[in-house]
C-alpha cells in the first residue's frame, strides 16, 4: 500500500455503476482508494476545478455530453490527472476516439473485475508519471536551448535543419520559420568546408571542435568553432553547438596588427640609421667628384652621376616616409563628430568621384558620435581609403557606402566599395610598408592610415572577397 490513499472521481449518472467500482475497490484493499461520485456532467466539472483527484472514472454517456467533453477540460488543466474511460460492451469505435483524445485507457463496464480496475488504474498512474518526468526533463533541456547563449542548431545528414535556439537565430539573422526551410550546408560559406564537417558528423557521429566561416542572412561573415554530437543513430540526427569567435577573431588580429606595427616601426628606425649615413656619403662623393674639371667636361659621366644622385635622393625619401607612416605621432586633440570627419574626406575626394562617376551611398548615425581626434590627421586616415575605394571600382558602376554608428563605446565606421575586392592572401599584406597593387604606388598609404588611427587608440579591419568588393571597419573611442 502506498502512504497516501489514491483519489479517485467517477463520473458517471448511473448510481448501480458507482456501487460497483466501490466494491471492486474495496475488493482490491481496502483503504488504498477513496472513490468519490459526480452523477452529472456539470457536476464532474466542478469537482475537477478542485484539482485534489489522481485519477478520473468517466462514463463516455453523460446525457447531452460526453467523456470526451470531460477530456477536453482536462486538457486545459496544467498537468493533465489520468483519465480511464467506461465504455458499454461492443463500444469499440468510441474506445478508439478515447484513446486519441487523450484517454489513458478504457474499460468496458460488463466486463469489469477488480484485477482489471486495478491494472488499469496502476498502468494510467504509472504511465501518467512517467509522462510529466519526460515532460519535465523537457522542459529542463528545451530551457538550455532556448536560453543558451551559445548557437544550437539540431540537423541531419540529409542537411535539413530540424530547429535552432533563439540565440542561433539572432546571431543569423533569420526567423525560425526561414532558418527551417534552408538546408545546413546554407549556412557555410565554403562548400568544402561544409562538406568535411557533415562527413564527420556522419561518418564518425562526432565532429570535435573546429573553426568554420559561417554566414549570416545579409551575407555578413562570421567565424565559428562548432562542436557536434550525434544523438539519435538511426534518424542520423545530430546536434550542433557553435560558439561566434568573430570579434575574438578580429580583436587577435588587430592585436597582430599593433604588434607587427610596432616591430615595423624599430625596422624603420634602423634601415633610417643604417642606410642613410652611407647615403649622405655617397652624395657627398658625388658631388665632389662631379666637381673634378674631367667630369664636368664628360657629360655621359654627368648622365651617370645625376643618375646616382637622382636614386640615393629617391631613398632618402622613401625612408623618411616611411618613418612618417610608422612613428608615434604628434596629435592635437579636440572633441569632434564621426560624421562631421568622413564628410570633409569627401569633400576632398569630390573631385575623384565625379570624374569617376561613382555613386555615394551615406547611412550617417544621428546624433553624430563625438570622438576626441586630430581633425586633419583623421580626414587624411579617411581620405586614403576613400580613394583607394575609388580606385577598385568600375568608373560609372561604383557605389561608395558610408556607414556610422554608436556600438557599445565606440564610433564606427564602415566605407564599402562595389570594386573588384581583394584576394585573402593579400588581406593579411594590407598595411604592410610598401605593400602596393598599384603601378606608381609607394605601399605607404594604408600604412600611414593605421598608425593614425592606432595613435587615436582605434583600430581598422578590413572584409572582402574577390568579385565583391571591400568594407573597411573603423573604430574609435567614443566621448561619454
Amino acid at each position: 500500500m502506498s502512504e497516501r490513499p489514491i483519489h479517485i472521481l467517477m463520473i458517471d449518472d448511473d448510481e448501480d455503476d458507482f456501487f460497483l467500482v466501490t466494491e471492486l475497490l474495496h475488493d482490491i484493499s481496502p483503504g488504498q482508494y477513496v472513490l468519490e461520485w459526480a452523477s452529472t456532467y456539470q457536476k464532474g466539472l466542478a469537482a475537477i476545478a478542485d484539482n485534489t483527484y489522481d485519477v478520473f472514472l468517466v462514463d463516455y454517456r453523460l446525457g447531452p455530453n460526453t467523456g470526451i467533453d470531460i477530456l477536453r477540460r482536462l486538457h486545459q488543466m496544467h498537468h493533465q490527472p489520468p483519465v480511464i474511460m467506461l465504455t458499454g460492451k461492443g463500444d469499440y469505435n468510441i474506445d478508439r476516439e478515447a484513446m486519441q483524445a487523450g484517454a489513458y485507457d478504457y474499460l468496458v463496464k460488463g466486463e469489469m473485475t477488480a484485477d482489471l480496475l486495478e491494472r488499469s488504474i496502476r498502468y494510467a498512474l504509472d504511465e501518467f508519471n512517467h509522462r510529466r518526468s519526460i515532460e519535465e526533463s523537457e522542459k529542463k533541456y528545451y530551457g538550455i536551448f532556448e536560453k543558451a547563449h551559445d548557437l544550437i542548431v539540431l540537423a541531419d545528414c540529409d542537411r535539413n535543419i530540424i530547429d535552432a535556439n533563439p540565440a542561433a537565430l539572432k546571431t543569423l539573422r533569420y526567423n525560425r520559420e526561414q532558418i527551417l526551410k534552408l538546408h545546413l550546408r546554407d549556412l557555410f560559406i565554403s562548400k568544402d568546408q561544409s562538406e568535411n564537417f557533415l562527413n564527420n558528423i556522419c561518418n564518425s557521429g562526432i565532429a570535435n571542435l573546429q573553426e568554420y566561416d559561417f554566414k549570416t542572412a545579409d551575407n555578413k561573415k562570421l567565424v565559428v568553432l562548432i562542436n557536434a554530437v550525434m544523438l539519435d543513430e538511426a534518424a542520423q540526427i545530430f546536434l550542433c553547438v557553435i560558439q561566434d569567435i568573430t570579434d575574438k577573431k578580429r580583436e587577435e588580429q588587430e592585436k597582430q596588427h599593433q604588434e607587427k606595427f610596432v616591430i615595423t616601426g624599430r625596422i624603420a628606425r634602423v634601415i633610417a640609421h643604417e642606410v642613410r649615413n652611407p647615403l649622405t656619403n655617397i652624395l657627398l662623393a658625388v658631388s665632389q667628384f662631379k666637381e673634378e674639371e674631367e667630369v664636368a667636361a664628360n657629360d655621359d659621366t654627368l648622365m651617370y652621376t645625376d643618375i646616382i644622385e637622382r636614386n640615393c635622393t629617391r631613398i632618402n625619401q622613401l625612408i623618411t616616409e616611411l618613418l612618417h607612416s610608422t612613428r608615434m605621432i604628434e596629435l592635437h586633440m579636440e572633441p569632434v563628430g564621426i560624421n562631421e570627419l568622413i564628410e570633409k574626406a569627401l569633400q576632398l575626394s569630390n573631385d575623384r568621384l565625379q570624374l569617376n562617376e561613382i555613386r555615394v551611398e551615406r547611412n550617417l548615425v544621428s546624433p553624430d558620435v563625438m570622438i576626441n581626434a586630430d581633425e586633419e590627421k583623421v580626414v587624411i586616415a579617411f581620405l586614403n581609403i576613400i580613394i583607394n575605394a575609388i580606385e577598385a571600382m568600375v568608373p560609372g558602376k561604383g557605389v561608395l557606402t558610408i556607414s556610422t554608428r554608436l556600438s557599445q563605446d565606440k564610433a564606427k565606421l564602415m566605407i564599402r566599395d562595389n570594386g573588384a575586392g581583394i584576394a585573402e592572401d593579400k588581406l593579411a599584406r594590407l598595411f604592410d610598408p610598401f605593400y602596393t597593387s598599384k603601378a606608381k604606388g609607394t605601399g605607404l598609404g594604408l600604412t600611414s592610415t593605421q598608425n593614425i588611427l592606432l595613435n587615436h587608440k582605434g583600430t581598422i579591419h578590413v572584409d572582402s572577397e574577390p568579385g565583391k568588393g571591400a568594407v573597411f571597419t573603423i573604430a574609435i573611442p567614443a566621448i561619454g
